[in-house]
């Protein structure tokens, strides 16, 4: 019995030895460490000065406050197999855009064939210049483009995606041009 309240004895007071008391970091530094990394991101959002973005073209640097933003929308005039498509563009940011030539996408799974849009019957007025809540409105006749390579018939998914003169994309659009088994 006395090597028992010996034991307990000496491993209640080992348990205090070891125990220590461990500070953290008080309250008032955890606030203000937390509003130093909120207000950097903010900065960093707000500056726009983060790394430029490089799309194959010119780098470029995106300002918060003046905000180039277009609306695509992409029609076809029927259902399956359309013979034109209706390409409208809106002007829904508030400065002034410069459209470079939209490049039409005609893609199958692992296939992709790309077109530079001019204008039509000759005539290119490309780049536009898009005014604030500005919009232009372009048909397309695919069969142009059937009549240019017969393969393009079977391409199921069609893509249009506008570009800035001198810098980022903008906006796409996509359609289904046929029934396939999956949709993407």
């Amino acid at each position: 019995m006395n090597t028992e309240l010996i034991s307990r004895f000496l491993l209640t007071n080992i348990q205090s030895v070891f125990a220590e008391n461990i500070i953290g970091p008080e309250g008032h530094k955890l606030i203000w460490v937390v509003g130093l990394i909120i207000f950097l991101m903010l900065l960093f959002i707000i500056s726009g000065k983060s790394k430029p973005k490089v799309t194959g073209r010119k780098n470029y640097n995106i300002p918060f406050l003046r905000r180039k933003k277009i609306k695509l929308i992409l029609k076809k005039d029927r259902l399956y197999y359309p013979d034109f498509l209706e390409l409208t563009i809106i002007n829904t940011g508030n400065t002034d855009v410069d459209i470079d030539n939209p490049l039409l996408i005609f893609s199958n799974n692992w296939i992709s064939r790309k077109f530079r849009l001019k204008g039509i019957n000759s005539y290119n007025f490309y780049p536009l210049f898009l005014g604030k809540g500005q919009q232009h409105t372009l048909n397309i006749d695919l069969n142009r483009f059937y009549s240019h390579d017969k393969s393009l018939k079977r391409f199921p998914k069609t893509k249009i995606v506008i570009y800035e003169v001198h810098g980022p994309k903008l906006g796409s659009g996509k359609v289904m041009l046929r029934k396939t088994l999956l949709n993407f």
